[in-house]
C-alpha cells in the first residue's frame, strides 16, 4: 500500500509540474505577442541587411552631391514692366479733370479711365543642362516676364532669353550667352525609390544658393496645380519632404550621386511656405519636353486616344466592372474617341489599361508619365484587361489633331484665322477708345469658334490694353495653352462686349 501511495504522489507531482510549466509557457507567449525577436528579420527585408545583421551601406554623405549640384543651379530674377489695363465698361468712361495736372494714373480709376498695374519683380531658380547656357526652369517662373536675369553661384550675371515653354508640364527652357559652364547630368527618375535620400537645390526666399535634404515620400502624384496654367495639364510628381519654399521653383532635385532626377515645381502648404511636402517634375519627363522645345520649338505631345479618371474610378464604375475588378490594378477607360490610336487598336470603354511598353500603370498619373515620353508616330505596346482576359496590342500614337505630323510653332495670330488691322484714329475717337485691333474678316481658325463678329474692335485681353496688332500678338503669345477673355466694342454701340477665347490647342 505504501508503495502505491508513493507512486501516486510522484505521478500527481509530476503531472502538476508539467501542467505548471506548460501553463507558464502559455502565459509568457501571450505577453510577448507582437514583440520582435532580436536577430530575426521578416521576409520583406531580404537583401536589406548584410551578413553582420546591420543595415547594408554606411552613413550617407551629402557633401559630394551638394558640391556637384550647387554650381549648376542658377538664380533667375524676372521683371514685368508696368502696363495699362482698360476698364470693362466703355459706357462708364468719363473725363478725368485731374489728367492735365497729374496725368491719367491712379486718378483714372475714379473716372473710368485706364488704370496702371505697377512694375512687378519676382525670382525663382533654374538648372544648367548644357555647358553653353541652356537652362531648364518652371514655366510659371518666366511666364509673362519682360526681362530675365540669371545669376550663377559664382555671382556672374547674364541676361537670358526664353527659348520655349510648355504650360501643360510647367516647364520652360531659357538660355544665356556663355561657354564652359557647369551643368547637371540627367539621372533616371524611374529608379527613384520610396525612402531614397534626395537633395533640393535652389534660391528660396531670395537667399543665396541653398541645399535641403529629404526622402522620396511618394511617386506619380497629381495635385491639380498645373490646371491653373493649362487645360491639358500633365502631372506625375515626385513627392519629397525636402524643404522647398517660394524661390525654389525651377531648381534641382538630385540624388546622392549628384544626378538630376527632377525639377522642383510646387509645395503643398496652407500658408504658401514649406509645410511638409514638395513636388518635382520627374527628369524623364523633363528630358522629353526640353528636347522637343529646343529641336522643334514646340512639345511633340502624343495621345493614346482614351479618356480616364485622374485618380480613382467612381463607385458606379466599380459596379459596372463587377467583382472581378481590383482597386489599383490599372487605369479604367471611360471613353474611346473614334479614329484615335486606341480605337483603331480595338480598345473599348470599360477596358482597364495595365501596362505601357511592359511598364505597369495603376493610375492616371502613372499612365500619363509613360505616354509623355513618346511623340506622335511612335509605336508602343499597350496591355489591357477586358472581362478578366489580358490583351496586348501595338498602336501608333497620334497628336491632338489626330495625325502623326510634327507640330511646329505657328504664329498665334495665324491660329486666330482672321484679318486684323489697327483701328484708325477717327474710328477710335468716335467710339471713345484709345486704340485697338479691328477684326476685318474671320476665316477658319480660333475666332470662328467664338461669337465674335466681323467689325469687332479688340481693346483688351485679360484686362491688358490692346492698342496695336503687335500688342495683341504679344499678349496672346504669353497666354498660349490657356483660356483668355477678349473684350472690345462694336462701332456705334455703347457697351463693351467680353468673349472667351480658348487657346488650349495652341502650343
Amino acid at each position: 500500500m505504501k508503495l502505491k501511495n508513493i507512486l501516486a504522489v510522484v505521478l500527481i507531482s509530476a503531472t502538476t509540474a508539467v501542467l505548471s510549466v506548460w501553463g507558464y509557457g502559455k502565459f509568457l507567449e501571450s505577453k510577448s505577442a507582437g514583440i520582435q525577436i532580436d536577430g530575426k528579420v521578416p521576409a520583406n527585408y531580404a537583401g536589406f541587411y548584410n551578413n553582420t545583421g546591420m543595415p547594408a551601406g554606411g552613413a550617407v554623405d551629402f557633401g559630394p552631391a551638394a558640391t556637384t549640384g550647387t554650381p549648376a543651379v542658377v538664380h533667375i530674377k524676372t521683371k514685368t514692366k508696368a502696363r495699362q489695363v482698360s476698364n470693362s465698361g466703355r459706357q462708364q468712361r468719363g473725363y478725368n479733370p485731374f489728367a492735365d495736372l497729374f496725368g491719367d494714373g491712379d486718378m483714372g480709376d475714379f473716372f473710368g479711365g485706364p488704370r496702371m498695374i505697377p512694375e512687378q519683380r519676382a525670382s525663382g531658380s533654374g538648372v544648367l543642362i548644357t555647358d553653353d547656357g541652356y537652362i531648364v526652369t518652371n514655366n510659371h517662373v518666366v511666364d509673362g516676364a519682360d526681362e530675365l536675369t540669371v545669376t550663377l553661384s559664382n555671382k556672374h550675371t547674364y541676361k537670358a532669353t526664353v527659348i520655349g515653354s510648355d504650360a501643360s508640364s510647367d516647364l520652360a527652357v531659357i538660355k544665356i550667352d556663355a561657354k564652359n559652364l557647369p551643368y547637371l547630368v540627367y539621372g533616371n527618375s524611374d529608379e527613384a525609390k520610396l525612402g531614397q535620400w534626395v537633395l533640393a537645390i535652389g534660391y528660396p526666399l531670395n537667399l543665396d544658393v541653398t541645399v535641403t535634404a529629404g526622402i522620396v515620400s511618394a511617386k506619380s502624384r497629381s495635385i491639380g496645380i498645373n490646371d491653373r496654367q493649362s487645360n491639358a495639364a500633365i502631372e506625375s510628381f515626385i513627392q519629397t519632404d525636402a524643404a522647398v519654399n517660394p524661390g525654389n521653383s525651377g531648381g534641382a532635385l538630385i540624388n546622392t550621386n549628384g544626378e538630376l532626377i527632377g525639377i522642383n515645381s510646387a509645395i503643398a502648404s496652407p500658408t504658401g511656405s514649406y509645410a511638409g511636402y514638395s513636388y518635382a517634375i520627374p527628369v524623364n519627363i523633363v528630358k522629353k519636353v526640353v528636347t522637343d522645345i529646343v529641336k522643334f520649338g514646340a512639345v511633340q505631345r502624343a495621345y493614346i486616344g482614351i479618356s480616364y479618371p485622374r485618380e480613382s474610378i467612381t463607385e458606379e464604375q466599380k459596379k459596372e466592372l463587377g467583382a472581378g475588378y481590383k482597386e489599383g490594378e490599372g487605369v479604367y477607360v471611360t471613353d474611346v474617341p473614334a479614329d484615335g490610336a486606341a480605337a483603331i487598336a480595338g480598345l473599348k470603354k470599360g477596358d482597364i489599361v495595365t501596362k505601357i511598353n511592359g511598364v505597369t500603370v495603376t493610375s492616371g498619373p502613372e499612365l500619363q508619365e509613360q505616354v509623355t515620353r513618346y511623340k506622335p508616330g511612335d509605336k508602343i505596346s499597350l496591355t489591357y484587361n477586358r472581362s478578366g482576359k489580358e490583351n496586348t496590342v501595338t498602336l501608333t500614337l497620334k497628336n491632338k489633331a489626330g495625325t502623326t505630323d510634327v507640330v511646329k510653332t505657328t504664329g498665334i495670330l495665324e491660329k486666330l484665322g482672321a484679318e486684323l488691322v489697327a483701328v484708325d484714329t477717327k474710328t477710335a475717337a468716335a467710339n471713345n477708345i484709345s486704340g485697338g485691333v479691328v477684326v476685318k474678316k474671320i476665316n477658319d481658325g480660333l475666332l470662328k469658334r467664338t461669337r465674335i463678329q466681323e467689325g469687332f474692335i479688340i481693346t483688351s485681353v485679360n484686362d491688358q490694353e490692346v492698342k496695336s496688332v503687335a500688342d495683341l500678338d504679344k499678349i496672346l503669345s504669353l497666354n498660349r495653352g490657356r483660356k483668355v477673355k477678349v473684350e472690345g466694342v462694336y462701332p456705334g454701340y455703347d457697351n463693351t462686349y467680353p468673349y472667351p477665347l480658348d487657346l488650349s490647342d495652341v502650343d
